[in-house]
């Protein structure tokens, strides 16, 4: 798939995506931030294998060559998410979207990288994957932050990289055997509590009012899910601290 970078337009053609449920969670004159979630049915471990084979999970509508066998992925830091472009008689070519920042296995994925349209543009950009071990099996959220100088109009842009990010990560869920609810039983009772501030709001005590409150804010979500859905991530939950970092970069 060729990438266009003059207009907007061929940018949103070239993703291949329709406005639908953004997630775009900032977004100012320097940049935006998108975010998704979702639930598996599998261990963090298999998440973390299943992250490093792009070619089962990233769409080969977003790809230069149009086929995803040509990715790959490098796990450690400063590996490369490629792709190879097959030879048409000139020679191999290949192209990098990403490059690896931060690699915790079975926690967390950093990469650096403007995909499809933003790379012709003076743009920086950071994917953060999060892995959180759940009751069901997995919790994955996807950070992109963008930011830089682009052509495009980050109004319009922004929706259309929300869509392509949104893709990616429902593809990797149904590689791990597709997404689940976020926790079933607790999402009906939130349900079931949300039917309840009604007839409290007739009782003239402030406290009963209070004690609903919580289950409002908890959305149905268990403990571990309602902080990774946290909009922004809080930063200490997606980096470590500089002493942390010298232990876990030390060679092995």
């Amino acid at each position: 798939m060729r990438f266009s970078t003059t207009i907007v337009a061929a940018a949103l053609a070239a993703f291949g995506v329709q406005p639908a449920q953004a997630k775009v969670i900032d977004q100012g004159d320097a940049g935006f931030t998108v975010a998704h979630t979702a639930q598996v049915a599998a261990t963090p471990e298999d998440v973390w294998k299943m992250l490093k084979m792009p070619q089962k999970w990233w769409s080969k509508e977003h790809s230069w060559s149009g086929d995803a066998a040509n990715f790959w992925l490098d796990s450690q830091a400063g590996g490369c998410f490629c792709e190879k472009l097959p030879d048409t008689g000139k020679g191999m070519g290949s192209v990098q979207h990403a490059r690896i920042l931060f690699a915790k296995p079975n926690e967390m994925l950093r990469l650096s990288g403007a995909f499809g349209p933003l790379q012709g543009e003076a743009l920086t950009g950071t994917l953060t994957i999060q892995i959180k071990e759940t009751p069901t099996g997995a919790a994955i959220r996807f950070d992109y932050v963008v930011g830089g100088y682009m052509r495009f109009k980050i109004p319009e842009i922004a929706p259309a990289v929300d869509g392509v990010i949104g893709e990616q990560l429902v593809g990797l869920a149904k590689a791990l055997g597709g997404s689940l609810p976020p926790t079933r039983d607790e999402k009906a009772a939130a349900e079931a509590a949300g039917e309840k501030p009604a007839p409290a709001e007739k009782k003239p005590a402030p406290a009963a009012k209070e004690k609903e409150a919580p289950a409002k804010k908890e959305s149905g979500l268990d403990d571990a899910v309602a902080d990774l859905l946290e909009d922004p991530p809080k930063a200490d939950a997606e980096a470590p601290d500089a002493d942390e970092l010298q232990d876990e970069d030390a060679p092995e």
